[in-house]
């Protein structure tokens, strides 16, 4: 194979993202499947997926707005743990500003249980809500998101270091999901789109 300058390829494996052991108790599912809101910044949905690249996997949390639709928060990290999703918390508060009272969707992660995570939802007064266990249909918008992203991008790559996917997956969100790809459920509009439209109104 060296000779022939053949390299393998990463095969697909299971991996368990979502470990609900040994953590707090769950929050009440305030979503209820509700995933069609009347404003932006009434609800949003948070999840945590896998990427494979040679190096190994690529972890990235990513919180949509149910309104739109839009990625508004993400990150990307080595590593499946708090700081992960807080980090993508971090940028969505950021984004938005001060949004008291709003939902913030996921599932029962040791991730999203964890007590820095859940300060973090209290000090900037943000409502947790939590998918029932074993109910991947109570957050089946970021699942979506994660299905358009992997069979639009990731499955058509061989990411050979995690600074290559880290790069692709940048551009889809930032550059491509959010600003030129249409949605049916948005009335073929963009994320970016559909929220200037309705702010414009």
């Amino acid at each position: 194979m060296r000779v022939a300058s053949i390299k393998s390829k990463v095969a697909r494996r299971f991996v368990i993202t979502t470990n609900s052991k040994n953590t707090i108790a769950p929050a009440p599912d305030l979503l209820q499947r509700q995933f069609s809101v009347d404003t932006h910044d009434k609800a949003w949905v948070s999840d945590t997926t896998f990427i494979g690249t040679r190096e190994g996997w690529l972890f990235l949390a990513v919180i949509l707005d149910l309104f739109s639709r839009q990625v508004i928060g993400w990150a990307m990290s080595n590593s499946n743990n708090a700081e992960l999703t807080q980090d993508a918390l971090t940028m969505a508060i950021w984004r938005r500003g001060k949004k008291e009272g709003v939902i913030v969707h996921s599932d029962q992660g040791s991730t999203y249980a964890s007590g820095s995570y859940q300060r973090q939802l209290s000090h900037n007064k943000l409502c947790c809500s939590m998918s029932r266990k074993g109910e991947c249909l109570d957050n089946a918008v970021a699942e979506s998101f994660f299905g358009t992203l992997k069979n639009e991008l990731v499955y058509h790559e061989d990411y050979k270091t995690r600074v290559q996917a880290r790069q692709s997956i940048f551009e889809y969100i930032e550059v491509f999901y959010n600003r030129h790809r249409r949605h049916a459920f948005l009335n073929y509009m963009t994320p970016v789109e559909y929220e200037e439209k309705y702010a414009s109104n």
